[in-house]
């Protein structure tokens, strides 16, 4: 007999589900695409790990029906912006919803970008071509090929557990 209590899986609720994670910090990005409109989206995103070295792969998992998610289906390729520390307010703006995030932090995006590039708040971005999407639950694992990095600042990584924003402390 043990002194902790072993659920099977179909019997964990999200709430516990959540609650275990949140004691899993992971840094935190916001994965953009341009829309078939032509217009910028984007969602803050802490799930996200690298796959491959040889092709340069990483995984981003996107909340299935966003229109993030719809952006980056149609057209094939996203940016993930890698957030730094002084981009808290930027993370917690992309996780809203607000449909006027584009308006109220600087990015730039060009003809050979995955999307809109957040030139204030990420240190490093990639640029990326989708090239495998796996359902899973309420989620999609878009697999992206990383085809260009960008740096832009030399501030420490953003992270994000325990459902705080913290820095990560160099030692």
């Amino acid at each position: 007999m043990t002194d902790h209590e072993t659920l099977p899986a179909e019997e964990v609720e999200p709430d516990e589900f959540r609650d275990m994670m949140s004691g899993f910090p992971s840094g935190v990005s916001v994965v953009t695409a341009i829309g078939q409109d032509g217009l910028p989206r984007g969602m803050t995103c802490s799930s996200v790990c690298s796959v491959s070295l040889a092709p340069p792969t990483l995984v981003a998992c996107l909340r299935h029906g966003s229109p993030t998610l719809e952006a980056v289906l149609a057209g094939g390729r996203f940016a993930l912006n890698l957030l730094h520390s002084r981009a808290e307010s930027v993370a917690v703006l992309f996780a809203s919803g607000d449909p006027r995030r584009f308006d109220m932090t600087p990015w730039h995006s060009g003809p050979t970008a995955g999307g809109p590039h957040l030139i204030r708040d990420a240190h490093s971005i990639a640029d990326c071509t989708v090239t495998v999407t796996q359902r899973v639950g309420d989620h999609v694992a878009v697999f992206g090929r990383t085809r260009l990095i960008t740096r832009h600042q030399q501030h420490s990584p953003l992270l994000y557990g325990l459902r705080e924003f913290r820095p990560w402390a160099a030692t």
